[in-house]
């Protein structure tokens, strides 16, 4: 068992580190040789474009950075979180909930750098229904976060009691009358 756990753990190290990469070479790619900075917008489907963003806040842009003391604290606050991720994920022994903490990491450190490096996070994805936008412009890494606690949430919410009971196992908070 203990060796399966270690397996699970390592391939969400390898997950989050994937997506942090990714975030980073695609954002290099539309500031790079698409030069989305200076172009501003390209229509890519009747739906989506790319459209270039510097977002100097986090979630909905709350808590804007608007001087250099707020962009460390808003780097420091997200390392803070970034690693309790990570230790949360060192410590869960099922590939689903890995598999989304991994995710939230990964995005988490792609947006970290950007933060780190620029004082910004560079947002490019603009996906629309006509003039409606059902999210702000985005990018992996948030797509990432989104989608892991999407995971972590309906794992804890609908899957976690009905395998514990499923295994034999008696749920968190409860206690065995055996």
């Amino acid at each position: 068992m203990t060796g399966l756990l270690t397996r699970n753990r390592l391939i969400g190290l390898a997950i989050a580190a994937f997506i942090a990469i990714i975030d980073q070479v695609v954002k290099w790619y539309v500031t790079g040789p698409l030069a989305l900075r200076q172009v501003g917008n390209i229509d890519l489907l009747p739906f989506f474009d790319l459209t270039y963003t510097e977002n100097r806040g986090i979630s909905l842009g709350m808590l804007q950075a608007t001087n250099m003391e707020m962009r460390w604290l808003l780097v420091l606050m997200t390392a803070v979180i970034a690693l309790v991720v990570l230790v949360w994920m060192m410590r869960e022994k099922r590939m689903g909930d890995i598999f989304g903490l991994a995710l939230i990491l990964g995005g988490a450190i792609g947006n970290i750098r950007d933060r780190y490096d620029l004082g910004y996070v560079i947002d490019y994805a603009d996906f629309h229904i006509g003039t409606f936008r059902p999210f702000l412009i985005f990018n992996i890494a948030d797509a990432a976060i989104t989608i892991g606690v999407v995971i972590i949430l309906a794992r804890s919410l609908f899957v976690r009691d009905k395998e514990d009971t499923q295994t034999g196992e008696t749920p968190r908070g409860e206690t065995s009358d055996a």
